[in-house]
């Protein structure tokens, strides 16, 4: 007898494991599959609580599948077969792949991800791409052929980046020079903002094979070179690079032109008539082509690494309360490094104990010794010297293990400082706010020191002789006053606040002034005679009113609030000033990025890889060629 709609058995969960067998008033009669016999059971036609506790208990070691009630009573009532659970996807009305959006997918998958291009002749990478359907069966091109698209598309990426670089007028630069593999690249990235976004982009110019030596007037040429072939010989304001002495050397013998008024000052000095010798003339090899460089900025970030590594170790080595536990508390901390890095038993212990690896200090990486001195402080003093008997190593005493903690307190406001100078997004006006604000918490730390207690004064004294150029330069100072982060927030002497002040105004006037120079056609001041009666005998020449509306911009400007860079939307003149002196970034750690990328494209099996497919790839990898933002897309006009 079969399941009628009127029991509650018949649309209950577990009701396949019964059978109705017929009625007895209101009780239902019924037997179970699972005790198997001609046993029946009574239960109430509206309820099957007795049916559930006799599952529960007679079989509770049986596992119980529910049934599914709508497919069953579909499948009663049509008399059909169950449909699928998954239904099949029909992709015959979906947009099929054309051959170049298959094309722009596969290169940006392998320019991302740095794959080498073997990878389009893979038999299981051409089965995956063969499942995507396409219009008229295309196919995927193989390595040649694929090698030539991404030729073009370096070009079309190439051209976009000329094209979105002509409208813009300040521009700044970072280089470096890298060695791997036998071979040495120059490295150049660009940097600018968006002039009504305010917006900032990046881009990597180049990244050029140098062979020979890396002399001062090599590296100048190339650096000029490169800057030509984009068009912004011109307009680079400033090129970042770090302390080493070849890159110094080229910016000081290949300064930047002299500015036409110092040419005319100089015009007005030689009133004399001055003879040649013609002998001399035609022996001389001529100007023309001399080598021209923009101003040069320091790397901040290098020079701050420096003052963490070379004058801070200078100091602990050199005073006599210190000497000594610095070296045996480096040397125990190195034990540490070795062993773990060296050994997958002494790893696994440390992770034991700490529930994390160690860092290992390296000479490329900035921060890299504080951040493992201050792995290792975080260890409680009695696991560490655990951790220590395990491996084989001198336990710390308390002096050694007070000294590291002391250490990382003085030196985390510099490698706080350091991090934030070495962001892409970081404008050049954050420099002398940072160090203003990293000497005065430093010295605020003196207090907390009793075994390193002078370590503050080395690092304020540190910061003032390497970055004494830097400290009163009109560029910097600039930058940071119209930079809305900072204006004169970190000034704190009220004398020099207006000096900086006066500065602002005399900038932000002599820009107005160029910039409506072409609209004047007449630089003679224009004579106001008023026609009012009784007035008619007065002339007046008109008020300057450049300095009158500078002054009172920059007032504006200094007394409104907000943080936000869309502010100076209503400070013209001064948006002009943060355009040309907060352009450059105060470190060249984007060129450093782009070599971090370079060394996952130039890896030890694609040493076949010629350097101009390396410098493409590479590039169009930094630029994210095929995932590009709005500055860099490819135009189809």
């Amino acid at each position: 007898m079969e399941l009628g709609e009127k029991y509650a058995l018949s649309s209950w969960k577990y009701a396949h494991y019964f059978t109705l067998v017929g009625t007895s008033g209101k009780n239902a009669v019924v037997r179970c599959h699972l005790c198997g016999g001609s046993k029946t059971f009574s239960t109430a036609k509206n309820s099957t609580s007795n049916l559930l506790k006799h599952l529960k208990g007679t079989h509770s070691t049986t596992q119980l599948v529910e049934k599914e009630v709508r497919r069953l009573a579909t499948a009663r009532e049509s008399r059909v077969s169950l449909p699928a659970k998954q239904p099949k996807l029909d992709f015959s009305r979906e947009p099929r792949v054309t051959l170049e959006e298959l094309n722009q997918l596969v290169a940006g998958y392998i320019v991302e991800e740095m794959l080498p291009l073997s990878t389009v002749d893979s038999s299981s990478f051409r089965r995956i791409i063969d499942k995507i359907p396409s219009n008229n069966n295309v196919h995927l091109p193989h390595r040649k052929s694929f090698t030539s698209y991404l030729e073009n598309e370096y070009k079309k990426m190439k051209a976009a980046l000329k094209l979105a670089l002509d409208d813009v007028q300040f521009v700044s630069t970072t280089a470096d020079i890298w060695t791997a593999n036998n071979r040495s690249y120059m490295g150049v990235t660009i940097h600018w903002f968006n002039q009504d976004t305010l917006e900032r982009h990046k881009a990597a110019l180049a990244c050029k094979r140098v062979r020979g030596r890396h002399t001062f007037d090599v590296i100048a040429a190339e650096l000029e070179q490169i800057h030509s072939s984009f068009g912004v010989l011109n307009k680079v304001v400033a090129t970042v690079t770090d302390n080493a002495s070849n890159f110094v050397k080229a910016f000081k013998t290949f300064p930047p032109p002299e500015s036409d008024e110092d040419e005319k000052e100089e015009e007005e000095e030689q009133e004399d008539v001055l003879f040649t010798d013609i002998a001399e003339a035609l022996t001389s090899v001529s100007d023309e082509g001399h080598i021209t460089l923009p101003p040069h900025y320091r790397c901040a970030s290098h020079t701050m690494n420096l003052i963490s590594t070379s004058d801070v170790e200078k100091y602990l080595t050199s005073s006599p309360t210190t000497k000594s536990v610095y070296r045996v508390t480096i040397a125990k901390c190195t034990a540490l490094w070795t062993k773990a890095s060296r050994s997958t038993v002494a790893a696994e212990k440390v992770e034991e104990v700490s529930q994390r690896k160690l860092l290992v200090p390296s000479s490329t990486r900035w921060n890299s010794f504080y951040d493992a001195v201050s792995r290792v402080a975080e260890i409680p003093m009695n696991e560490l010297n655990n951790l220590c008997n395990k491996l084989g190593i001198k336990c710390f005493n308390e002096k050694e293990y007070q000294f590291m903690h002391e250490y990382c307190i003085a030196m985390k406001p510099l490698t706080a400082a350091l991090d934030i100078l070495q962001g892409d997004e970081c404008p050049y006006g954050a420099l002398l706010p940072t160090l203003e604000i990293l000497m005065m918490k430093s010295l605020s730390l003196k207090d907390l020191l009793t075994m390193t207690a002078d370590l503050p004064d080395v690092i304020v004294k540190a910061i003032q002789t390497r970055f004494s150029i830097v400290l009163d330069n009109k560029d910097a100072l600039l930058a940071a006053i119209s930079c809305p982060k900072f204006k004169l927030r970190w000034v704190k002497d009220g004398a020099r606040k207006q000096q900086l002040k006066n500065l602002l105004v005399a900038e932000c006037q002599i820009l107005s002034s160029s910039a409506g120079a072409s609209d004047k056609t007449d630089n003679v001041p224009n004579k106001v005679v008023t026609p009012v009666t009784g007035m008619e005998f007065f002339e007046f020449e008109s008020e300057p009113e450049d300095c009158y509306s500078a002054d009172q911009e920059v007032m504006n400007y200094l007394s409104s609030g907000g943080f936000e860079l869309d502010t100076l939307s209503n400070f013209p003149a001064v948006k002009k000033v943060f355009l040309k002196y907060n352009t450059p970034t105060p470190s060249s750690a984007p060129v450093e990025r782009l070599f971090s990328l370079g060394g996952l494209v130039l890896t030890p099996r694609r040493n076949r890889l010629s350097d101009s497919r390396f410098e493409k790839l590479l590039l169009m990898r930094y630029n994210h060629c095929f995932t590009s933002p709005d500055h860099l897309k490819k135009s189809e006009q």
